[in-house]
């Protein structure tokens, strides 16, 4: 069910409620001084239970402008130093912040819960004009929390997963079902896929989309690994799947990230297998990392930057209440390389 605020709630019911002037509630809200925490904190007590947030367009017309775009993500910072796919994503979403003289507003949360209050303490607080929400899952609560807000947002994900919010995504399905048909048509009839977080929307529509284009192929074996998208998580699902005998194991694995593919060819070298002669891999984002390997790793490639840069403009979009609405971004397209030939090729690397 949509959540909306109710339009017929003011600031004049808010303080009311609260038990302060209408000036106080506005000292509140523009996160101004001449307000004890506590009569803040029952301001916006007050401003939560009757679904009340200042109206975006009462800002600009008073002079407010968006001088910060907030992005949380829940992910462990260790990892997410070490994830290249964030790292060209934020790039490019700073790109267009930086057309707009707007900064980022970066932080990690442990758990939606978690991120929930915050996206509503930035907003309450004045502290962002808008927000870029990602990594969504199944019946996610930062839809409604958004709807109920009225907060200026943009969710990067598929609309099966986003509840009526802007959204700009990638065709994930369309290109799980490439890699499929392309390492089938190499001549592979048993696959692997090395997955991420089995919880997070896009994994499961990967996921959903590999059995379909493996049975619809008839492959002898297909086979499906969740992981935490780490270097090391890849490294013992490839070994997983690399220590079966030779008829039993895959011929070719695709990964959900660059990180783990190149984990999965030292797992490779570390059992004495050779790519792609004894098993092609096949990696996801194509980042510099996979023209750094020997051999280089064949990937689904997209352009993460412009991925990034295109969020922060719909978010803009938003904001001013004049842009394209909810649309794809480029599907991930093959790139061949060295991973990946027929199986039992000789290497020519």
């Amino acid at each position: 069910m949509t959540v909306t605020p109710n339009p017929r709630v003011t600031i004049k019911d808010v303080a009311a409620r609260a038990g302060v002037s209408k000036g106080a509630v506005s000292l509140a809200f523009n996160h101004k001084p001449g307000l004890s925490e506590a009569t803040r904190d029952r301001i916006f007590r007050a401003a939560r239970e009757l679904g009340w947030a200042p109206n975006l367009t009462a800002r600009t017309l008073a002079g407010s402008r968006v001088d910060v775009v907030g992005l949380a993500i829940c992910r462990p910072a260790r990892l997410l130093g070490l994830e290249p796919f964030y790292m060209e994503f934020i790039s490019g979403v700073e790109s267009v912040l930086t057309e707009h003289s707007c900064s980022l507003l970066l932080r990690l949360v442990r758990n939606l819960d978690e991120e929930v209050g915050l996206q509503e303490s930035w907003w309450r607080g004045r502290q962002i004009g808008g927000s870029i929400l990602v990594d969504f899952r199944a019946d996610d609560p930062r839809v409604a929390a958004a709807q109920r807000l009225g907060m200026p947002v943009v969710a990067v994900g598929h609309p099966s997963l986003t509840g009526g919010l802007t959204s700009v995504w990638t065709d994930d399905a369309t290109a799980v079902t490439e890699a499929v048909r392309y390492l089938a048509a190499l001549g592979h009839r048993r696959i692997a896929r090395v997955g991420g977080a089995a919880a997070l929307g896009h994994t499961s529509i990967r996921t959903a989309a590999f059995d379909e284009a493996a049975g619809a192929l008839g492959l002898a074996g297909a086979w499906q690994v969740a992981t935490d998208f780490s270097g090391d998580a890849g490294a013992r699902a490839t070994r997983s799947l690399l220590m079966a005998s030779a008829p039993d194991r895959p011929t070719a694995i695709v990964y959900d990230n660059d990180i783990m593919a190149v984990a999965g060819l030292s797992v490779a070298a570390e059992m004495g297998l050779r790519v792609p002669a004894d098993i092609s891999l096949l990696a996801w984002d194509d980042s510099q990392l996979c023209r750094l390997t020997h051999p280089t790793l064949s990937a689904m490639s997209h352009d993460v930057h412009g991925f990034g840069a295109e969020v922060a403009r719909t978010l803009f979009g938003v904001i001013t209440g004049d842009g394209a609405g909810s649309h794809p971004v480029p599907t991930p397209v093959l790139t061949p390389r060295g991973s990946t030939a027929p199986p039992g090729a000789l290497s020519s690397v």
